[in-house]
């Protein structure tokens, strides 16, 4: 428990060291590439203005795939608002429909481990369904009740995964089970997956 707290301690370190650091570095040169091409709009052939207009687009791609991996490590929105608006962002940017339904319809606030728990099981589940398994649509439901946190996800892919294949979902079990809970994957050929965490949880407020 001790190492799952540290990890997420560091990956919250990161995710601000990105933001505060590298992420500020790259506003700024995009601000200045652009007054550059303001101020030299029309006094410069368009061989220059390309060069200029590709180095303004590669330093928007850069900052967004920046966010994109800041997200992955460890989202600021988990630290600041809890796991409910967190999963519902990830739902929201997945590339097919999420449904998330939490009973009550909030969540307090837990254990930080506890929440980036939840948040990782969410993330890797999804990433599965619509990477390996072609799902459609998904279902994620999330309860806390008698101190424990519930988090499910139900997809309706093509079935087959398995606790025992890969390193995500064994990663998952291993964190989940670091916290005294339990991770289940039930997943026949052609019948989609279901994938269950139930973790001890105290609230926190």
């Amino acid at each position: 428990m001790r190492i799952v707290a540290a990890a997420d301690t560091e990956r919250r370190r990161l995710e601000r060291d990105l933001h505060d650091g590298a992420q500020q570095r790259l506003v700024t040169a995009t601000l200045t590439l652009r007054l550059l091409q303001q101020h030299l709009d029309g006094k410069i052939d368009d061989a220059a203005a390309g060069l200029l207009a590709s180095g303004t687009a590669g330093l928007d791609a850069a900052m967004a795939e920046l966010r994109e991996l800041a997200r992955g490590i460890h989202p600021a929105i988990l630290t600041d608002a809890g796991l409910l608006p967190a999963v519902a962002e990830l739902a929201a940017r997945a590339p097919a429909p999420v449904d998330v339904d939490a009973a009550p319809t909030d969540l307090p606030r837990l254990d930080a481990a506890v929440e980036a728990t939840g948040y990782f099981v969410v993330a890797e589940a999804l990433t599965n369904a619509f990477k390996h398994a072609g799902a459609g649509r998904i279902r994620v439901t999330m309860e806390h009740r008698d101190d424990q946190l519930r988090v499910g996800i139900v997809d309706d892919g093509l079935g087959g995964a398995n606790l025992d294949d890969g390193t995500g979902l064994r990663g998952l079990r291993d964190r989940v089970t670091a916290l005294n809970g339990q991770l289940t994957v039930q997943s026949a050929l052609g019948e989609g997956t279901s994938i269950t965490a139930v973790i001890p949880a105290p609230g926190r407020r």
